[in-house]
Parts: C-alpha cells; structure tokens; sequence
C-alpha cells in the first residue's frame, strides 16, 4: 500500500495507523511505486492550491488508478483533493474524481473546527463496518465537501452546517476526519479499508 508524499501532513501517523492495521506501508512520490501499488492513500493537511500543485508528478498515475478500481483513501485535505474544484483561495481545480466543490466552513462557528465531532452514519459502507453511529472522530479542517451527487455521502456532521465528513464512490473512500488520529474508533475505520483492499 502506498501512502502519497507530496509534501503536505505528518505521513508518519497514518503510516503508524495502517501499519497498525495490517498494511505493508511504502511512503513514497515516484509514479512507478504508486503503479505498483495495490491501493493508494491520499493524505494532507494545509492549502488546496499548493498541494494540487505538488501533486502534478502523479496526477496520471490517480487517474489511471480510478480507472483500474485500485482502492483510493483520501484522509482530510486528501478528500478534498477528489474534488472538481476548491474555493480556497480563489477557484481551484481539483482532481475532479468525484463532482462537487469544496466550501469554507461558515462564519459562526470558530475556524478551523479543531477537535473531536460525530459523524451521522447516512448509508451503510463496508469502510463503516463496526462503527456505532455518533461516534466521534478527530477534526481539523476551514472547509469542507459539498458533492454534486448526494449519494457519494456515507456519513455527515454538524460543525455550524451539516457537511458530509465521509464520501465513496466505487473504489473511491475519504474522511474529512482523520483516522489515523481518532483513537481505537479510527483504526476500524483503517483496519476494514486494509480488508477492502485484501479481497
């Protein structure tokens, strides 16, 4: 399993999580390994703009990776990466993987949501399996998903509006949370898409 270095996040936690999970872990940003990998994660923190710029190496690399079904776990600014475009800072293109933009969080509430929230489970999920409703799962995140097509949304929470925190589409899987940073609740989440990718 390769997780994406393209210079943004603390790779080293989601690699101790999937590792913890039962995954061979390869942090890496050459094409060639990420070709060879049986599933991919997109992780990241920090701003839509830079971070779609540092992903330009392997660009075709995802796409060919969507269109051969391997796996794709996106994790925070990784989810919102999937999307058409951004509006942080202006109007990016995103990876257009799945149809929608990406909102900043409203007004009045403090920003950046910083912390521990529920999700509301919406539909069942195989990335979900074991997971009670109302769990809680750690934030840190100014914007947030806004899909074209509601029904990608597997789970939502409410931070001053009610947003989708998780989305799939085919092999497409991706928290606005992070896993990697939500305690035993977390690693299930990790644990069953190491499964998903096992089949």
């Amino acid at each position: 399993m390769a997780v994406v270095d393209y210079g943004v996040g603390n790779l080293r936690s989601i690699r101790r999580g999937l590792e913890r999970s039962g995954a061979q872990v390869h942090i890496t940003h050459n094409p060639n390994d990420l070709r060879k990998s049986d599933a991919i994660v997109l992780p990241g923190v920090g701003a839509f703009a830079p971070a779609v710029k540092n992903l330009v190496p392997v660009t075709d690399v995802l796409k060919e990776a969507l269109e051969y079904g391997k796996p794709i776990l996106g994790v925070c600014l990784g989810l919102q990466l999937l999307f058409t475009r951004s509006n942080e800072g202006g109007s990016i293109r995103g990876l257009d993987f799945i149809s929608g933009e990406i909102i900043k969080l409203p007004e009045n509430v403090k920003i950046p949501q910083m912390g521990w929230n529920t999700i509301d489970i919406v539909q069942s999920h195989p990335l979900l399996e074991g997971v009670k409703d109302n769990s809680y799962f750690y934030f840190v995140h100014s914007y947030y998903p806004h899909p074209s097509d509601p029904e990608v949304i597997v789970a939502t929470t409410e931070y001053g509006v009610n947003f989708p925190s998780m989305v799939a589409k085919q092999n497409l899987f991706a928290t606005q949370f992070h896993p990697e940073k939500s305690s035993k609740t977390g690693l299930i989440i990790l644990k069953n898409f190491v499964r998903i990718v096992k089949r």
